[in-house]
C-alpha cells in the first residue's frame, strides 16, 4: 500500500508540472517587418470570429472591470490569451509620437463610434489586459477604425511600406485599426554605419565608399562622407583609385560647392573608367539636373573611347538635354548603325521618333 501511495504522489506531482502541449483556440502568430535597417514585430494570438458578435460584445467598449487580476479598468489586449506585444528595434514615431526602442505590451480602448486609443505599455509579460497598469503606459495615441472586408481570424500585417515608415494594421470580423510606425532612417543607418567602420566591415575598402555614398545621398554630414571616401582613396591600409570612389569624392565636393576641386577630380577619374560608366555617370548628371556638365562627360567619353559603343548614344543624349536635337538626332543615327544587337536597335529608333517629334529623349 504504501508503494501505491508514492506512486499516486509521484504522477500527482508530475501533473502538477508537465502538461501537453495540444492546439489553441486562438492560434499564436508573429508578424515582423523591415523598414530601412529597423524591424517591428508584433506577436500575439489570433481569435476567431467564430459566428459571434465582436465590436461591443466579445470586444466591450471602453475600459472595463474583466472581474480578474490587479487592474481596477482594463482596455482589451488586442489579441487572445498572453500580452500581445510589440518589438522595434530602433526609437521611432507612432501615428507622429516618439517611442523609444523596446518591446511593449500592446492594449487598445475601442470605442462605439469607431475611435480606437493604441496603448503601448512598459509591462509587456501579463497575461491579457488582467494586470493592466495606467502609470506603466509609454505612450497613447488615437485613431480611427476602418470598414474592412471580413477577416475570420484577427490578423496583423504591414501596408503601405517605405524606407522610413510602415503602416500596422489590425484586422478581425469587418473593421480595421491601422497605426503608422516611422523611423529616422538615415540617422540610424548612419549611426551604425560609425558603429561598423570601427570593425570588421571597416577593413574593406568598399565600406568606406558605401559610407560616404549613403551619407552624400541622405542628407549626411559631408566633410565626413569626405572623410570616408579620402579613406578609401588615399589610406595607406587601402591607396586604391578608381572611377567610383573619384566620381562620389566629386560628388561630394560638388554638394559643397567646390566646384573646381570637383571637376578636377572628375579629369581624373575618367580614363579610369569604362565606356558604360563614364556613360551611366553621364545620365546621373543629367538626372540630377546638370545638363551641360553632362554633355562635358560624354565628350570626354567619345574622346576616350572613340568610335565605340555607346558614346554616339551618349552625345545624343547630352545634346538632348540642352535642347539641341539637330545635333542629338546627328548621333541617335550614328548610335543606331553601331548598336549591338536589334534590343538596343529598336530603343534608339524610338528615341529617333521623339528626336524628330520635337520631345527630349532623356
Amino acid at each position: 500500500m504504501r508503494g501505491l501511495a508514492l506512486a499516486v504522489f509521484s504522477l500527482t506531482a508530475l501533473s502538477l508540472h508537465a502538461q501537453l502541449e495540444l492546439p489553441r483556440g486562438s492560434q499564436k502568430a508573429s508578424v515582423t517587418q523591415r523598414v530601412g535597417i529597423s524591424d517591428v514585430t508584433i506577436d500575439y494570438s489570433r481569435p476567431r470570429v467564430n459566428d459571434r458578435e465582436i465590436w461591443g460584445a466579445l470586444v466591450p467598449y471602453g475600459m472595463n472591470n474583466l472581474g480578474f487580476g490587479t487592474a481596477k479598468e482594463s482596455p482589451w489586449r488586442a489579441g487572445a490569451d498572453e500580452n500581445t506585444t510589440i518589438t522595434l528595434t530602433h526609437n521611432a514615431q507612432v501615428e507622429g509620437m516618439d517611442l523609444a526602442a523596446g518591446t511593449y505590451g500592446l492594449h487598445m480602448i475601442i470605442e462605439p463610434d469607431n475611435r480606437a486609443t493604441i496603448i503601448f505599455s512598459k509591462k509587456n509579460t501579463a497575461w491579457g489586459s488582467f494586470f493592466y497598469d495606467p502609470s506603466q503606459d509609454a505612450l497613447r495615441v488615437d485613431v480611427q477604425m476602418k470598414e474592412s472586408p471580413h477577416t475570420e481570424w484577427l490578423e496583423y500585417s504591414f501596408t503601405d511600406l517605405s524606407v522610413n515608415s510602415t503602416t500596422a494594421r489590425l484586422r478581425w470580423e469587418e473593421k480595421e485599426i491601422p497605426f503608422t510606425i516611422a523611423f529616422n532612417t538615415p540617422a540610424i543607418v548612419l549611426a551604425k554605419i560609425r558603429q561598423d567602420l570601427e570593425n570588421e566591415e571597416g577593413f574593406s575598402r568598399q565600406s568606406w565608399e558605401q559610407a560616404a555614398n549613403y551619407a552624400l545621398n541622405n542628407g549626411g554630414d559631408l566633410d565626413e562622407a569626405l572623410g570616408w571616401i579620402n579613406a578609401a582613396i588615399a589610406d595607406q591600409f587601402f591607396s586604391q583609385k578608381n572611377f567610383n570612389n573619384l566620381v562620389v569624392k566629386a560628388q561630394i565636393l560638388r554638394a559643397q560647392n567646390k566646384t573646381d576641386a570637383a571637376e578636377a577630380i572628375i579629369d581624373e577619374a575618367l580614363p579610369l573608367g569604362t565606356v558604360f560608366e563614364v556613360h551611366t555617370y553621364g545620365r546621373q548628371l543629367i538626372a540630377a539636373g546638370a545638363p551641360q556638365e553632362a554633355l562635358k562627360v560624354f565628350q570626354k567619353n567619345a574622346k576616350l573611347h572613340k568610335n565605340t559603343w555607346p558614346v554616339d548614344l551618349g552625345l545624343a543624349r547630352g545634346y538632348s538635354a540642352i535642347g539641341d536635337y539637330e545635333k542629338a538626332l546627328k548621333h541617335l543615327k550614328i548610335a543606331q548603325e553601331r548598336a549591338p544587337d536589334e534590343l538596343n536597335q529598336n530603343a534608339i529608333a524610338a528615341n529617333i521618333a521623339k528626336i524628330e517629334a520635337g520631345e527630349d529623349i532623356n
